[in-house]
């Protein structure tokens, strides 16, 4: 084995002092022709490849004392097809933190460890080799197993930069919305409920779907609920912005798509999901239970739904106070059992299965609904007529549905 090492070691120098003593004949004959030794000579803002590096090396007088160079790349060079196969084929999201001081060498195996590459020796000739060593920074980094070497590396050069995070959960009315962004983030509760209330008009939003909301709404329901990472330093115009972006990205066309039942606008679709939202807990319900209000709609019934009323008796503090009878009686527009049709706008913010739901309701002959009190998953006992309706509520030991 020793032998066999140094009969290696013997055949890379005598290729090595080979290819510099070529390399310094080669540059003497291009300048007796007057032409350039290097491609960059050629085009000097032109990209540098591997291949030209390689070429590179046997042609400038400096890189004979440099021969790790033309063995690195002629190992780079045969293991090329491991360079561009990834670690792995799950592409969720890896957050990988390099801290001050790690070399290419640890960076290398933790990067093993954590299945994000599958050769930390080959990390480490890589970016050796592209000069990429030296540019890898401090700092947080989302990473993929499906990446491979060279993008592991690229993206290692710039590390994420700090920012704020915040996440908002489907059926949350604006002043909960606002609430918690105050609580996640350095923005203030009020500057975000001013924006989404009255200020959202002064921006010029470029949103189409916007055109479509009264003279007097709010972004109530249209401040998509999801996880958004913020600057630094954000505004609330920051979140606002990206809230509508992702609303217009993943509602805007799934409603556009299907259309939606009786010549309903999009106002009126994101109105109904954000009351779909606030009844239903059970996913498969969502499609049910919208049928049963384009039901009521289409016969010109009262919709008679509790979150509406709540929506109108929220207070701080309990913005869903418990639901009586004695409630239904409350003067407001948004009062459903009071008031034909819908309520003026959304009473929260819907996900985006409420939406679905509302665009795309199911085909039902269902009039009525109540929480099903024999079950604890919040599902619901539906029926189709008013005797159906009162016997499950009997049933329920005549409980407020």
């Amino acid at each position: 084995m020793f032998k066999l090492g140094r009969h290696v070691a013997r055949i890379l120098a005598f290729v090595t002092l080979f290819g510099a003593f070529g390399g310094l004949i080669w540059n003497a004959g291009l300048i007796a022709l007057g032409l350039p030794l290097l491609p960059s000579d050629l085009a000097p803002n032109a990209p540098t490849s591997p291949a030209a590096k390689r070429w590179s090396l046997f042609v400038t007088p400096c890189e004979i004392s440099s021969p790790d160079n033309v063995v690195i790349g002629t190992y780079l060079e045969a293991r090329a097809d491991e360079l561009r196969q990834p670690a792995g084929d799950d592409d969720s999201p890896v957050t990988f933190v390099v801290q001050p001081g790690e070399t290419a060498g640890d960076i290398a195996d933790r990067l093993v460890r954590q299945g994000l590459i599958s050769d930390a020796e080959l990390f480490k000739r890589y970016v050796q080799f592209e000069g990429l060593d030296a540019g890898l920074e401090a700092g947080e980094f989302t990473l993929r197993a499906t990446m491979t070497i060279p993008q592991v590396a690229q993206a290692l050069q710039e590390a994420r930069r700090p920012e704020q995070v915040v996440t908002i959960r489907e059926g949350l009315r604006l002043e909960q919305v606002a609430a918690e962004v105050a609580r996640q983030t350095t923005i203030a509760e009020d500057a975000f409920l001013q924006l989404a209330t009255t200020g959202w008009r002064d921006q010029r939003y470029a949103f189409g779907f916007l055109s479509e909301l009264p003279a007097d709404a709010t972004l109530e329901g249209f401040l998509f609920p999801d996880t958004f990472r913020l600057p630094e330093n954000p505004t609330a115009g920051d979140l606002v912005e990206r809230m509508l972006v992702t609303f217009d990205e993943r509602v805007t066309p799934q409603v556009e798509a299907v259309g939606a039942p009786q010549g309903m606008n999009l106002y009126g679709v994101v109105t109904l999901a954000s009351i779909v939202e606030r009844e239903a807990v059970v996913d498969e319900e969502r499609p049910v239970i919208a049928g049963v209000f384009y039901n009521r709609l289409e016969f010109a019934w009262t919709l008679d739904s509790c979150p509406t009323v709540q929506y109108v008796l929220g207070t701080p503090g309990d913005w869903w106070p418990p639901f009586t009878l004695e409630a239904t009686t409350v003067a407001s527009p948004y009062n459903t059992y009071q008031n034909l049709g819908l309520p003026p706008g959304p009473i929260c913010s819907p996900g985006l299965a409420s939406i679905r739901a509302a665009a795309q309701p199911a085909d039902t002959d269902y009039f009525f609904f109540l929480a099903d009190c024999t079950k604890d998953d919040g599902s619901h006992l539906f029926a189709v007529t008013e005797d159906e309706h009162y016997a499950n509520y009997a049933r329920c030991g005549g409980q407020a549905p």
